[in-house]
């Protein structure tokens, strides 16, 4: 039996990181089956983003996030939810921020930054990063992965491959979320434990 220190899981992001990784079976295959998929799916990207941003501005809950001023964005602001479109400028600027994300999946070694790159990823919809007006709740990032792991999946499954290649994917990708899930979760856990 491994030992865990359980202590370390809540304070060293890597060390989570390595004990979900290996707790969920996420290996050097995944990782090549992954980058495997960039090829297919980098063009792609485009029209993901572009669904994703359809589902977030169709709800007041989620579109409300882009009124107040996003981290790193310097243009016009939007003065109510009705002025926000996929055409708004700083919707233009989230959509980049998504596209970039999604590139960083399939392209990016899985190491040490990569962990830190996917723990900000969820560090950054909370107050404990970039703008602190913004406070995503957990039922919304919950529904973002969500909404992400199935364009994801539902991509892959359109792909003209053949079926060993797809299932290799789409486990890697089911994996992938599920630790970007546990790297979200854990910037609200610690809310949670202090209420």
């Amino acid at each position: 039996m491994k030992r865990i220190d359980e202590t370390e899981l809540e304070t060293d992001v890597n060390r989570r990181y390595q004990f979900v990784t290996e707790f969920i079976g996420f290996d050097d295959d995944d990782v090549k089956s992954i980058h495997a998929a960039a090829g297919y799916l980098a063009p792609l990207i485009p029209s993901i983003v572009e669904k994703t941003y359809e589902k977030l501005l169709a709800f007041d809950a989620t579109a409300r996030h882009f009124v107040p001023r996003q981290h790193g964005y310097e243009g016009p602001l939007p003065n109510s939810l009705e002025e926000l479109s996929q055409a708004h400028p700083q919707i233009q600027f989230r959509k980049e921020h998504l596209s970039r994300y999604l590139m960083q999946l399939l392209g990016r070694a899985y190491d040490d930054k990569m962990t830190s790159y996917l723990d900000m990823a969820g560090k950054i919809h909370t107050p404990k990063a970039g703008n602190k007006q913004i406070n995503v709740p957990l039922v919304q990032m919950n529904a973002l992965l969500g909404l992400f792991s199935d364009c994801m999946l539902s991509t892959i499954l359109d792909l003209e491959l053949d079926d060993a290649m797809k299932a290799r994917m789409l486990r890697a990708f089911n994996k992938l979320f599920w630790i970007q899930n546990d790297l979200v979760v854990r910037h609200y856990q610690r809310d949670e434990e202090q209420k």
